[in-house]
């Protein structure tokens, strides 16, 4: 899905993204390490912080949807893949501990071919 569907008013909308991946805006919340007052009260939305997380979520759904056809199965594959070398933890805790950055390295090295 387009950067762009999950934008409104210039900055990432929880409600969309939620809408998008067919979930609740607390499991939103929850996913991407936000309490669930961060996205919803428009003021926070605007955070850095905020936009930051919301951001890295999006980019890692992003970058792994082609691979499995939807984000449905994104999300899901976000939510539950134990990623290899990071002790056990799945993109979403990576995420929700301030990580995607390493994420979005890690999917970038499984497409250059380093990691199997």
């Amino acid at each position: 899905m387009s950067l762009e569907a999950y934008v409104s008013r210039g900055v990432f909308d929880p409600k969309r993204i939620a809408a998008a991946l067919l979930t609740s805006s607390d499991d939103l919340a929850r996913s991407a390490g936000l309490g669930k007052d961060a996205i919803q009260r428009a003021a926070r939305v605007r955070q850095p912080r905020i936009q930051r997380r919301l951001r890295e979520l999006v980019e890692v759904l992003n970058k792994v949807e082609p691979r499995f056809g939807s984000p449905l199965v994104a999300y899901a594959w976000f939510r539950s893949q134990v990623l290899p070398g990071f002790s056990g933890q799945t993109a979403m805790q990576l995420v929700q501990a301030g990580r995607g950055s390493d994420v979005l390295e890690y999917i970038d090295a499984v497409d250059a071919g380093i990691h199997a």
